[in-house]
């Protein structure tokens, strides 16, 4: 899943400081599960803005609300075109794709990032997510026994490990695992190990995600 925080509340504060009707808009997706962007949320930070306007001895009008997904825009519309015109800001807290998802829907209306975008993660346990994925287009899953070099090996190594590793952990730090020795302990695990006597060539990056903006198109959901 995407993982996000809030961004740090001077910005927030900052960036809506001429706005006096503002929609803080939720997500029931990937933010309100690392407990960035849910209803309760949502609550919070409204809560915090009126706080900060009457301390100012200014009023602010301000509506909680969420949807499904904002990066899907059959999500966004039914409720957005109910509610866009009767604000100055839309202050979202989803990932930067459902921001963009509503700007590109509302054109005419402002949009602001209420949470940075960190990256595609899983849950270690209550509170923790570790990055996972660097959404790279080429995915090595398969051959490395379900750990990703490129995002847990420092040199994104594809035939590792390098000389720098010892004793299982990384030349970087101490405290962090040698992905190609998880991979390795794996491999052999599952009786898998002969995997890695095939040298794996150099990546193509003209598919990855270094290039700009990229499109899927799915043309059987599309016809």
């Amino acid at each position: 899943m995407i993982v996000a925080e809030r961004k740090p509340m001077e910005e927030i504060l900052s960036m809506i400081e001429d706005a006096n009707r503002i929609l803080v808009l939720g997500c029931r997706g990937c933010t309100t599960v690392c407990c960035a962007g849910g209803p309760k949320e949502v609550q919070e930070l409204a809560t915090l803005i009126r706080m900060n306007r009457k301390q100012k001895g200014t009023t602010v009008e301000t509506l909680e609300a969420s949807n499904e997904l904002q990066c899907e825009p059959q999500s966004v519309g039914p409720l957005l075109e109910k509610l866009a015109d009767q604000f100055d800001v839309i202050l979202s807290m989803a990932c930067g794709a459902g921001v963009q998802t509503i700007v590109k829907s509302f054109p005419d209306v402002r949009v602001l990032p209420a949470l940075n975008t960190n990256f595609i993660g899983m849950a270690e346990e209550h509170g923790v997510w570790t990055e996972v994925c660097v959404a790279c287009g080429d995915c090595l899953l398969g051959r490395t026994a379900g750990i990703c070099p490129m995002t847990r090996c420092a040199k994104q190594l594809l035939n590792g490990p390098c000389g720098g590793s010892m004793k299982g952990k990384c030349e970087i730090s101490k405290d962090v695992d040698c992905a190609w020795q998880l991979i390795i302990d794996r491999l052999t695990r599952l009786g898998r190990l002969e995997v890695l006597e095939e040298i794996y060539p150099v990546k193509d990056w003209s598919a990855g995600w270094h290039r700009g903006p990229q499109k899927i198109v799915r043309e059987d959901l599309t016809s």
